[in-house]
């Protein structure tokens, strides 16, 4: 996401990053509007004041933690919005954190963000308009946005295309380690399975008809793709497992936020 706001020209922001593993952004010392800290003390001790919105891109479980008497430094203000990426942990429990008079916006991206290939879903709950305006422009930059109108939705948002990019991954690499297992050679396989995933994830983009129109027009009655079909669609195979994946997914995201 940083990456994405930072190559945005059009973009007129300054960034302060609290961040304990500072080398892992060494990348952005080529950006002058970026600042990076280790603690909250060391940005307050440098003069850094209330922020109009900070992003809270923790993982689930140091959440609480990494919150704790935020509400009460400089870096907060009434007009601060806290923009959240992490998965499960719903309003309610960031509200309990944070005061129940902060404004709270949800949000789930996920890792094509990096390259602006990325959705993010978003829930603001009863937040101004224009905080979540804001939060979907700077969201735009990585990809599409969509604006849910109920909460609930958020865990299967997350089991769906936040952890979705993982799923897509497996594929890739499954289809490569088969391609081995067929004959080929490593290093071809792995290229002719990663080209196929990417180049049929660009064409869906590109296509008016659905995934499975398009699936169609690629299956000739008997031919080879209506064999390999046969065993991913047989007894609903793939759409069974898929199916419990999601659900396991959608689980764990409920739990984290518990």
């Amino acid at each position: 996401m940083l990456r994405g706001w930072l190559d945005d020209a059009s973009l007129d922001a300054e960034f302060v990053i609290i961040e304990p593993f500072a080398d892992a952004l060494a990348w952005t010392k080529a950006h002058d509007n970026v600042q990076i800290f280790a603690n909250r003390e060391e940005a307050q001790n440098a003069g850094i004041g209330a922020s109009r919105m900070i992003v809270l891109a923790v993982k689930p479980q140091i959440m609480d933690d990494a919150l704790a008497g935020i509400s009460d430094s400089g870096l907060v203000g009434p007009e601060t919005t806290f923009l959240s990426i992490a998965a499960g942990i719903t309003l309610a429990r960031l509200g309990a954190c944070l005061g129940g008079d902060a404004a709270i916006i949800r949000s789930m991206p996920n890792t094509p963000a990096a390259i602006g290939k990325g959705i993010t879903a978003l829930y603001g709950g009863t937040v101004d308009a224009a905080s979540i305006e804001l939060a979907r422009q700077l969201l735009l930059v990585t990809g599409e946005v969509v604006i849910l109108d109920d909460e609930a939705h958020m865990d299967a948002v997350t089991a769906v295309s936040g952890s979705g990019p993982a799923y897509v991954f497996l594929l890739a690499e499954a289809m490569s380690e088969a391609g081995i297992k067929a004959g080929l050679p490593p290093a071809l396989a792995k290229q002719l399975a990663e080209a196929t995933v990417s180049g049929a994830g660009a064409l869906i983009a590109a296509s008016d008809e659905s995934p499975s129109q398009l699936r169609v027009n690629v299956t000739s009655k008997g031919g080879t793709t209506a064999a390999a079909l046969d065993v991913l669609m047989g007894d609903d195979a793939l759409s069974a497992l898929m199916t419990r994946a999601i659900a396991a997914a959608k689980a764990r995201s409920i739990a984290l936020g518990g």
